[in-house]
Formats: C-alpha cells, structure tokens, sequence
C-alpha cells in the first residue's frame, strides 16, 4: 500500500472513527484503526465490537494495499505534523507502515487486516433517509435521558419506532422520559421497533457536519444492528436485545396548573439552584404562585444545602390553574431545558406526587415527564 492524503484530512477521519477504538479490550487489534485503500479513496475504519465508524477520505493511491496500526500512536502523530501531504507507504513483509511528512518520517508496526472484524456494508436499498439536522436534534432532546447503569441494558437505549412516515424515539432512566416524534420524508410500510444504545446515538448526532442533508438507516438481516450512513462517514450499531418499557401510560394525560416559564430564565434558576441542591440529591423545590387580582404571577425555585447554603430565585410567569409546589431533581430539569429550543416552554402540574411535564411552548413533537421527588 501507497497513499498520499492531507494531513487536515487524515486527522479529522482519525478523530471521527477514534470514538469506536477498544479501550480495554484484550484483543490487540481493537485498539488498532484499519487503513484500507477503497476506490481510490482511503478508508479508516475502527471498532470496539459494539459500534463500528468508517470513514473515508480523499487520497492518491499509489498502491492499494490495507493494514491495521494503533489508534492512539498513529493519531498522536499526525496530530502533530504539518499541514502538508502525508505518505503513508506500508512494508508487507514486516506489517510496517512508514509515515512521511514534510522533513519527519516514522514507523508504525502494524497487525494484518485480515484480523480486523468484518465491517458490514450499507443496505442502498432498502433504507429510510431521515434528515440530518431533524435527526440530530432528536437524538439531543432524547439520549441524555438514557441510563448510564448497565443493570437494565434496555434503559441504556433509545427506543425508535419506524411507522409510516413518523419517527418516534423515547429514552428513560426510570427518574424521566424524553419523548420525540418527527416526520420522514418517505413511508414506512411495516412499522418496527428497535432499542439502540444512546452512546451509538451521540457518537451519530456528534459525527453529523453542519451542511449534511441526510441520513440513511438501515438494517442488515439477521445481524442485529443498525446502519447510519452519513455521506462519507457509516456507523454501524449492535441492537440492543429486550423489551423497551410501555412509557405511553408514564405520561399524564390531564394537568391542574399549567406554568409557561421564559426557558433561558428558567434554566438559569435551576442552574444556579443545583450548586445547592447538588449536596442533597440535587433536589429543589418549584412553588408556583398564580397571583391574585394585580400581584403578578410567579414561580419560586428553591434549593437547600445543610453544607453549603441555600438559594431562591423567583422568575415571572404566566399561570393557568391552581398553586403547586412540586419536589423535583433540578439537575435533570436543568438537562431538560437545556435542548428545549424554543423561547418558551410550559411546565404542566397535578399535584406534588405525580410527574411534571415539560413542553416547548408552541412544538407539539417534543415533551419531557419528570418524576418528582418525595418530600414532607
């Protein structure tokens, strides 16, 4: 193998498919990237047997040719080259590549490409375009809501329902649910479900570049996972097996007071009131006043810490209904408001013992329930 690539290229593909590099594994090559020539491209290609990134990127090649070499090492290095071609020339007989650039060489040993895992190829055919940016917005009002603890490996996923032309994805960690809807350009004949590991769903909301027009989803037969194909980029996702909670019965479908806060004053209160409550469970109070005859109406976050303090910050806002004080993590409504992009957003209420509801004030395909803290 002989190729010749920028280096800007060949750092940005090494930093794209490096988010799929083992860490821990105790099989050498999934620590390595695979560089392969493709078409008269270059092609990285890295993974941790959970999620695969491929990358492809311009480059002259010379001689085809594929080989393995460590991630970290071959990254680093390029990292600090010059902004200058790169010549990347591999020795067959020692599994050597020596990389060139400018007046620096250096050699990295390498592991035969044979080694590395089968990575599958998108479905051209039957796949589904969504959208990116619709997409990547809905994996950033979805996937934080997520478990991180691997007891219940369903809750670690992303819940997404393919049924005509909608696309529904729900995450939860057994303390609040995101619930996103969203239109798709074609028709979905049999609905499905899948559950995909939020992880594999950041790494595709953080790999899709500003100017790309969609996404193409597949599913490869018989293998349990899915395809994100991104232009010049594919992620390919293990499924997770299991059955995803029945959430719709979660959310209220009736409210006794219903608050529309300014989202970015609201946001800041609750993020100031975590400093405190972050020392007791980062639970906070919100008191909702809806005033009397001319008092305007507001709300009261609260948060205290035996260590530390207290806080209270009042904001003004627009009330139907009755007063309501409700318990709630502030560290997650602080998350919550925090992909709301709409200038407003209404926090509906029953009572203190039941879940809140988050809603941007005029979409419709975005809500967020919070279950509220016990207090006395």
């Amino acid at each position: 193998m002989k190729v010749s690539v920028l280096q800007d290229n060949l750092a940005k593909g090494l930093s794209i498919v490096g988010r799929a590099v083992s860490s821990r594994s105790t099989l050498p090559v999934l620590g390595n990237v695979l560089l392969a020539t493709d078409d008269g491209r270059l092609k990285l290609s890295a993974t941790n047997l959970e999620i695969v990134i491929t990358c492809w990127i311009g480059a002259k090649v010379e001689e085809d040719g594929a080989i393995t070499i460590p991630a970290r090492t071959i990254t680093d290095l390029v990292n600090t080259l010059p902004q200058d071609q790169v010549e990347l020339t591999l020795n067959n007989q020692t599994q050597t590549v020596r990389v060139t650039c400018s007046r620096t060489q250096a050699n990295i040993k390498g592991i035969d490409a044979e080694e590395f895992p089968l990575v599958p190829e998108p479905d051209k055919v039957n796949r589904i375009r969504l959208e990116a940016d619709v997409l990547k917005q809905m994996i950033n009002q979805v996937a934080f809501a997520a478990a991180t603890d691997e007891a219940r490996p369903t809750l670690t996923g992303v819940a997404t329902t393919f049924d005509g032309g909608q696309v529904h994805m729900a995450a939860t960690d057994g303390f609040r649910l995101s619930v996103r809807s969203a239109h798709i350009p074609g028709h979905v004949e049999n609905k499905f479900s899948v559950i995909i590991p939020a992880r594999a769903m950041i790494d595709v909301s953080r790999i899709i570049a500003d100017g790309l027009e969609a996404v193409y989803v597949s599913l490869p037969q018989g293998r349990n996972q899915i395809v994100f194909d991104m232009d010049n980029i594919v992620l390919v996702s293990q499924l997770i097996d299991g059955n995803f909670p029945e959430y719709q019965s979660i959310i209220p479908k009736r409210h006794n007071t219903r608050t529309v806060f300014n989202t970015a004053d609201f946001r800041k209160a609750c993020r100031t009131a975590d400093i405190f409550a972050r020392e007791s469970s980062n639970t906070a109070r919100i008191s909702i006043d809806p005033g009397e005859g001319m008092s305007p109406a507001y709300a009261t976050i609260v948060a205290t810490s035996v260590e530390t303090g207290d806080n209270e910050a009042q904001i003004d806002v627009s009330v139907e209904g009755e007063p309501v004080e409700i318990a709630v993590n502030v560290k997650y409504v602080s998350e919550a408001l925090g992909v709301v992009e709409t200038p407003q957003v209404a926090l509906e209420t029953t009572s203190p013992r039941e879940p809140g509801v988050l809603k941007p004030v005029g979409d419709n395909d975005f809500i967020h329930i919070i279950m509220p803290m016990l207090f006395g």
